[in-house]
């Protein structure tokens, strides 16, 4: 079939298919007169590609799968295709966690900008606007802040309160989802805290655990870094927490 007929067949635009012919996805063949020509597995072989940009797997994953599908054996390109998925997830979770981070600021943000009173002179630092960090109420906010304040208003877990609003029942649940999600961990001390290595694949329930750490003890500061195949979680906490961080993440707790 021509293009233009495989293109209404499919949905997909001429444009596209002429794409995917050009990346080696959806190979054509030329009439004497050199238009595209496609067959009937065409139409099947379009279906696969879309059903794998909607998981968002990118084309050159899309191409090495195809070769796999194009085998026949159903359970080769689910073995293939698992830990593609997997590894989609796990970046979309990271991304949900960053969207989350990003929420709250954006809110915490608008309630600053809420409480600031309607000067009537000329818009300087005084103003407050990108300082959601700052007081609410408190007075103009120091053009020139000391090292000691700037690392305080920069680092809001060093002087949080050093209180969880978790229950006893649900202490011991968190306490539970730390010990699987780090198990087998690699520690190291850093000051004011610990550095725990773990492979990558465990990115996702870190980062989910992490930000629902800091939402009942905010007087915690988690720091995550991925490293190829591992990834770094660095803990820390004021000196009053340090007996909670160590026994939280000691090995075996």
């Amino acid at each position: 079939m021509r293009i233009s007929r495989l293109a209404e067949r499919s949905g997909v635009p001429a444009t596209t298919l002429r794409f995917y012919d050009d990346a080696g996805l959806l190979p054509a063949g030329r009439t004497a007169s050199g238009y595209r020509v496609y067959g009937e597995d065409a139409v099947e072989r379009l279906a696969f590609i879309g059903a794998a940009k909607h998981l968002g797997l990118p084309l050159d994953e899309i191409g090495e799968l195809l070769s796999v599908w194009e085998a026949g054996a159903c359970k080769d390109v689910k073995e293939d295709l698992r830990p593609r998925i997997a590894a989609r997830l796990t970046e979309a979770r990271l991304r949900l966690t960053e969207l989350a981070a990003l929420t709250t600021s954006l809110h915490q943000a608008l309630r600053h900008l809420d409480a600031l009173p309607d000067r009537t002179g000329r818009c300087d630092p005084e103003c407050g606007f990108l300082s959601p960090s700052a007081a609410a109420g408190s007075g103009p906010v120091d053009a020139e802040l000391s090292p000691s304040r700037r690392a305080t208003e920069a680092e809001p877990w060093r002087t949080a309160p050093v209180a969880c609003s978790l229950d006893g029942n649900g202490l011991e649940e968190r306490a539970a989802q730390w010990r699987e999600a780090v198990d087998g961990a690699a520690r190291s001390p850093i000051p004011e805290g610990l550095r725990l290595t773990l492979p990558v694949a465990r990115a996702a329930k870190v980062a989910e655990l992490a930000a629902a750490e800091q939402r009942c003890c905010p007087f915690f500061d988690f720091r995550l870094h991925l490293d190829g195949p591992h990834l770094h979680m660095e803990v820390r906490a004021p000196a009053d927490g340090a007996a909670l961080l160590a026994e939280l993440f000691a090995p075996g707790a």
